[in-house]
């Protein structure tokens, strides 16, 4: 169940920015958003919490402090967290200039996540807009207003992330897409197309900072979560190929072995052996211990 107010106006896509959509909202754990197709661009901001937002083929997890934008006509699904579950902010927007703004302050399809330090002002400006919710000419300029400043705190705290950023942070940059997206096919021209950058400069980049190149370290990387699930799952050998973004587990299996020097299944094997083993060992090395009648 979805605790919330939203308040909602015709559009006018003839003016620059209209406001269409807005409201506040407190969920129960679990609860789930969609997947829904809007026709304006909608950006949530959570105040408390956190929960997962699934847009395409590309998850986030999000906690306070951060926000996310949904394109329109783009399928998104959000759900809120089974222990810590979120409360948010909303409001969406059209416009002729709506596209060319999101983009100036750096949010996109392929960029939706924003951080937010200014938080208490988004929530101050949306619960502004719940407050003069009205028919009256100077309420609905002053929505407009508040519009246009929710967006100047977004763009404040964009403006980091559009400097031009330092070699390091492109590679940063590249790494923590690496990582939440290791699961699905990857190529070069993704990661340098995803920082903004030329692929060759890119790759050189890349290799400066980590002493490898972007296929060397995004197999490394998906060979390890691999050696963790052998570990800690009784996932099957495919299941864990295709998790760890392998599109065979043929392929799995020879950089498997060509990385490690052992199979999938061997590697596993090992593993336990070593922990039973570990187990035994601790056993033995026990002390003995002589039951007395003397008050500890």
């Amino acid at each position: 169940m979805e605790n919330k107010i939203v308040m909602e106006f015709p559009q006018e896509n003839d003016t620059d920015l209209y406001l269409n959509v807005f409201g506040h909202s407190i969920t129960e754990p679990l609860h789930k958003a969609g997947p829904a197709v809007k026709t304006f661009y909608l950006i949530h901001f959570v105040l408390e919490g956190e929960g997962d937002f699934y847009v395409g083929n590309a998850h986030y997890h999000l906690k306070k402090g951060q926000g996310f934008l949904i394109e329109p006509d783009t399928p998104a699904t959000y759900i809120s967290d089974e222990h810590h579950p979120w409360r948010y902010v909303w409001f969406g927007f059209s416009g002729r200039c709506a596209h060319d703004t999101l983009s100036s302050i750096g949010l996109t399809q392929n960029q939706p996540i924003f951080t937010c330090k200014d938080g208490d002002k988004l929530k101050k400006y949306v619960f502004d807009m719940l407050a003069h919710n009205t028919s009256d000419h100077a309420d609905h300029f002053r929505l407009m207003g508040m519009l246009y400043l929710a967006l100047s705190v977004i763009a404040n705290a964009q403006k980091d992330k559009l400097e031009t950023p330092s070699g390091n942070a492109y590679v940063n940059h590249a790494i923590s897409y690496i990582q939440n997206h290791y699961s699905m096919p990857m190529k070069v021209e993704e990661l340098s197309d995803y920082v903004g950058i030329n692929r060759s400069y890119f790759s050189d980049l890349f290799k400066q900072y980590t002493g490898m190149s972007p296929v060397k370290y995004l197999q490394n990387f998906r060979i390890t979560k691999a050696q963790h699930m052998l570990t800690i799952s009784e996932l099957s050998i495919e299941s864990i190929a295709f998790s760890c973004g392998y599109q065979s587990a043929e392929a799995f299996h020879k950089i498997f072995r060509k990385t490690t020097g052992l199979s999938p299944n061997a590697y596993r094997q090992e593993k336990r052996q070593r922990t039973i083993s570990s187990q035994e060992t601790m056993n033995n090395n026990r002390p003995d211990y002589i039951e007395t009648d003397d008050e500890l």
